[in-house]
């Protein structure tokens, strides 16, 4: 007989350890590397560390983080536990009753929440910013304390506290010397959880905040849109932190401890000091850099302000700061991940002075009267503007808008495993069986359906239900056939890697693949594709116009749009600097650069609200199997 091979629980803690900790060591390894591929070690540099001690908006963030962190675990670990010793006083109903309500906002989906506090704080027209964020920490905290508390209330003998108070104690006394060491095994456990809950937000911060005032989680969000490989240096340096605290925290007892028993009694007194002068210049740390972060955020210096919303890792933020200098003004800089959410933002009555839209968000806007006309004559740079991109079917007039950059949709493709002749079949060869496996798809619905549609000859824009659920069954077929896999912007690094043989992509992420990984190349089918254009308008609600015409146009001068351009990596709306990266960027690939010479190519137009609820339900079948 065979003898059966069983693995032992070493190995298999050893496994479960490894699952846990390799990616974060793929991630220290990655913040090392020199070039921005987050798969590819090209050599060991620092660059990336340079680049996040210098980057401003990161190192607010971690003040914010922080701050809100420490003082939200001081105030709901003060609340909770304050609620949890009355709830063992109250009644029985009303104890259930409480209890049943604090556990709400622990099961409530956390989108739940942040939708209602972002609906409580515009309904009291409290702006938003560093203390609408601080509440709402302290809001969802408390419940969890109160959780990890009140176990620790009802098992206590509540007798001790009145035989303290027999024996001389006051009520307060009574409180900390007897009550709380009690509860200190729940209060600690409350006060960590509370603290992880709140430096770990993303949620809740993302809907809550404005003015400016971004979380870390927030910011390694918009990091992600683009590939940008200072995430991996900050989570390292993160990382560090933690298993520094780690380290005090474990080592330091253990050394006291084979200490001499004189040693170790005097240690233990001054240790008792020590961490009573600790807890003392922690709570004073934190309030000092809340009352900084207060200061930073509630005041301007006086200065003009102009709040900026922009698409995440879209403008280069030291082109902000050096118009912030320039104009002596500040400019409270928010991002967001879509059109849709900015908009939702706007719905939510956030205001904001200039708005960074695609075409179609830019139509719409347009129709509901969210924008103020542009005053052209302030505008000094308008001779400078790609003529094309003028006049385009969301505002026929230029009346709202400004260009600011655009680009196309082609597919990406690997020279050494695509066929040249497959090239003839356009958007068709996303279903050539030969490739099967091998592609990846656009997770965008909009763009899967342009897609579809032009594989079979029609508008982009159709709002033909007959035509919509032809491009359906193209997807469908698709999937069955071809089995592909949905990504975003991650698209861009497998296709470094060389993970797949194509993928459909935007020109400007086509040009920067190509140049990572010379096996690739792009083109656009003759069947045309989505042409699109991402404009500055300026909102109804802005009241330094002047100051938002010359942010505008500080953005259309020469020398700041190669910068930008080089930063963001698309295609920009100055005719010169357009011209500059067709030679320089793309390197002999002149296919990345949008082509308008193509009638077939179309701007998207804003959907009504039937036909957008239809293709949305269609793609969620598409992506469910059904």
């Amino acid at each position: 007989m065979k003898k059966r091979i069983s693995i032992g629980p070493k190995l298999y803690i050893a496994l479960c350890f490894i699952f846990f900790y390799l990616p974060i060591f793929v991630t220290m390894f990655f913040s090392f590397n020199s070039s921005k591929s987050l798969t590819h070690f090209t050599g060991f540099s620092l660059k990336w560390y340079r680049r996040l001690l210098t980057d401003s908006n990161i190192i607010s963030a971690v003040y914010v983080s922080v701050s809100i962190a420490l003082i939200a675990t001081i105030i709901s670990t003060i609340l909770g536990t304050m609620t949890a010793i009355g709830l063992s006083k109250s009644r029985k109903v009303i104890k259930e009753w409480l209890l049943n309500i604090n556990n709400m906002p622990i099961m409530n989906p956390e989108i739940v929440t942040a939708i209602g506090m972002m609906l409580f704080f515009t309904s009291i027209r409290m702006e938003r910013g560093y203390i609408t964020m601080l509440l709402a920490h302290i809001a969802f905290c408390t419940p969890y304390v109160i959780v990890s508390v009140y176990p620790k209330v009802r098992s206590m003998d509540h007798n001790l506290a009145d035989v303290a108070m027999d024996l001389g104690a006051t009520p307060f006394q009574a409180l900390v010397k007897v009550i709380l060491p009690m509860l200190k095994p729940g209060i600690y456990a409350g006060t960590l959880l509370a603290f992880t809950m709140s430096i770990d937000d993303f949620v809740i911060s993302y809907f809550v905040t404005g003015n400016g005032v971004s979380n870390i989680s927030i910011i390694v969000y918009n990091m992600t849109k683009r590939t940008n490989p200072t995430i991996n240096a900050l989570s390292t340096l993160l990382i560090l932190v933690v298993v520094f605290i780690l380290v005090i925290v474990n080592v330091i007892p253990v050394v006291t401890k084979h200490r001499k028993k004189k040693k170790v009694e005097l240690a233990g007194t001054k240790k008792g000091i020590f961490r009573k002068a600790m807890a003392t210049a922690g709570i004073v740390i934190s309030l000092g850099i809340a009352f900084f972060c207060i200061i930073r955020f509630s005041e301007m210096n006086n200065k003009p302000v102009l709040r900026v919303f922009n698409s995440g890792e879209y403008m280069d933020a030291s082109l902000v700061n050096e118009f912030e200098e320039k104009y002596h003004c500040k400019i409270v800089y928010e991002t967001y991940d879509s059109n849709e959410s900015m908009y939702t933002k706007l719905q939510s009555g956030a205001k904001y002075d200039i708005v960074v839209p695609s075409d179609y968000m830019i139509e719409r806007l347009i129709r509901e009267e969210y924008l103020q006309p542009i005053d052209w004559s302030l505008i000094k740079n308008k001779d400078k503007i790609i003529p094309k991109l003028l006049g385009g079917n969301y505002d026929p007039q230029d009346r709202y808008t400004v260009p600011y950059y655009w680009g196309t949709v082609g597919i990406v493709y690997d020279k050494t495993v695509v066929d040249q002749k497959d090239l003839q079949e356009g958007w068709d060869l996303l279903r050539n069986k030969k490739y099967s496996g091998n592609i990846y798809m656009y997770d965008s619905e909009r763009d899967a359906f342009m897609v579809a549609l032009k594989a079979l000859g029609y508008s982009m824009n159709t709002t033909d239900k007959g035509k919509l659920n032809e491009a359906y069954q193209w997807l469908v077929e698709q999937r069955e056939l071809m089995n592909p896999v949905y990504v975003g912007d991650d698209v861009m690094d497998n296709m470094i890697s060389g993970n797949k043989a194509m993928a459909v992509v935007y020109s400007g992420d086509g040009a920067y693949i190509i140049n990572e990984n010379e096996n690739m190349d792009f083109f656009v089918p003759e069947q045309g594709s989505n042409v699109w254009t991402d404009g500055m308008v300026i909102t109804k609600d802005c009241q330094n116009i002047k100051l938002a015409h010359q942010f505008i146009d500080y953005f259309l001068n020469r020398e700041v749009a190669i910068i930008n351009t080089e930063y963001i990596g698309y295609d920009s709306a100055v005719k010169s600097v357009y011209e500059y990266f067709q030679n320089v960027e793309y390197k002999g690939n002149p296919g990345c650069a949008p082509d308008t010479s193509n009638e077939k190519n179309e701007e998207f137009k804003d959907q009504n609200a039937d036909i957008k609820a239809y293709t949305s339900n269609l793609w969620t079948k598409i992506k469910s199997h059904q």
